[in-house]
């Protein structure tokens, strides 16, 4: 049975994409299955994020890696690893970092809401360059030199947010921090697929990335992978895990932690609050070899096809024409635009209301609504579903 229905909560059909607000996405029946069977036993979490951190490591080509309750998550984690190091008095003080190194430098052009997560570690941000390319004043933005120029004793990271769009490069950024011997943490986030990108910003030399597990991974929503250097991957470890247990006791698997390093055991961490359950990290470790092992071609051509069905059902609307991109690259994820004249009967974004507040509800993709544009995302549909979206657009739109 439904346990929505049960509860008087509607249920949606989600055509705008694995949002957080739309409780992200949907997740195969073998992830689902594996996240039940790890409910019913108790594990080691240090023994299991052990585990986890194999398998992101062999799927990265990181040292190792490590699973939080989402990217957010895997960015304070970042930042708390590079503020603070190996250091349990500095870990304990945290997000007090008077006296430590506690700056971080981006972009301007990069700043966003989710950068939050950054500054919770208790660190400033330090933005370097004019974004003239995005103000309409010039092509030009912030160039490698800016941020060499930036990095001073207080420099503990350098952050990037991965886009197609990003400049400078991640290889100039990485080789300017480098050479000043600071660690540059990538928000990675939603760069899946294509999946050579779980590769990319470790092979262009990032420290730390993080990747979202509840969106085009197929993993639990509340899940994120953290993958990088092994140090800073023991420090983000140690800042998450609960430790309350006696030195003597305590015998963590030397993969993850090196116990021979410390002195003492770390107090419980500002990373507790981004804690995840032993089923979450079995669902993200079974959607994350499923989505290796389904490849980019294969998954492009079952979300293409979901958007040719959409596109099918929506030709010759009076009022508005469609156009789908990313069908002919499997590195990229199918969409489709429905571009609304001045003729419609509604404008993009009152289709979009209209659609949320349908029966069925279906969200549709708002971004471009000022534009006249209504986007869908085949991501979270099923079977089915782009028929039924189609309906509702005719019916909203006749």
């Amino acid at each position: 049975m439904n346990p929505y229905q049960t509860r008087n909560i509607r249920t949606l059909i989600n055509a705008k994409g694995p949002a957080t607000r739309l409780s992200g996405g949907i997740m195969r029946p073998e992830v689902t299955a594996a996240m039940a069977e790890a409910a019913r036993h108790c594990v080691d979490m240090a023994e299991l994020q052990a585990h986890a951190s194999a398998v992101i490591a062999r799927e990265t080509g990181a040292e190792a890696g490590y699973v939080a309750s989402g990217a957010a998550a895997c960015l304070l984690l970042a930042t708390a690893a590079c503020v603070a190091g190996l250091e349990p008095s500095k870990m304990a003080r945290l997000p007090d970092t008077s006296g430590m190194r506690n700056e971080v430098i981006m972009v301007r052009s990069q700043r966003n809401f989710y950068d939050h997560a950054v500054r919770a570690a208790g660190v400033k941000l330090v933005e370097v360059g004019l974004p003239d390319r995005y103000a309409g004043a010039g092509v030009r933005d912030a160039e490698a030199w800016e941020i060499a120029d930036a990095i001073t004793e207080r420099t503990a990271a350098v952050f990037y947010v991965a886009d197609c769009f990003a400049r400078p490069s991640l290889t100039e950024v990485v080789a300017v921090a480098h050479a000043a011997g600071i660690p540059v943490i990538v928000d990675a986030a939603a760069q899946l697929p294509p999946q050579a990108n779980l590769r990319r910003f470790i092979a262009e030399g990032a420290d730390l990335v993080a990747f979202s597990g509840g969106k085009a991974l197929g993993g639990p929503q509340a899940t994120g992978i953290l993958c990088g250097k092994r140090d800073l991957i023991m420090s983000a470890a140690l800042q998450h895990l609960d430790l309350d247990i006696f030195w003597e006791q305590w015998s963590p698997p030397p993969s993850l932690i090196d116990k021979g390093r410390l002195k003492g055991v770390p107090q419980h961490g500002i990373g507790r609050t981004c804690k995840v359950g032993k089923e979450g990290i079995i669902g993200l470790l079974t959607a994350l070899e499923l989505f290796v092992a389904e490849g980019d071609a294969a998954r492009h051509r079952r979300w293409l096809g979901a958007m040719q069905a959409l596109a099918a059902n929506l030709e010759n609307l009076p009022g508005a024409r469609i156009s789908l991109a990313g069908a002919d690259s499997v590195e990229e994820t199918p969409t489709l635009d429905l571009i609304l004249g001045k003729d419609a009967k509604l404008t993009a974004l009152e289709l979009v209301i209209a659609l949320q507040n349908g029966s069925p509800a279906i969200q549709a993709d708002p971004t471009f609504c000022d534009r006249g544009i209504v986007g869908f995302n085949p991501i979270c549909l099923q079977d089915g579903e782009a028929e039924i979206v189609a309906r509702a657009v005719r019916l909203a739109l006749s």
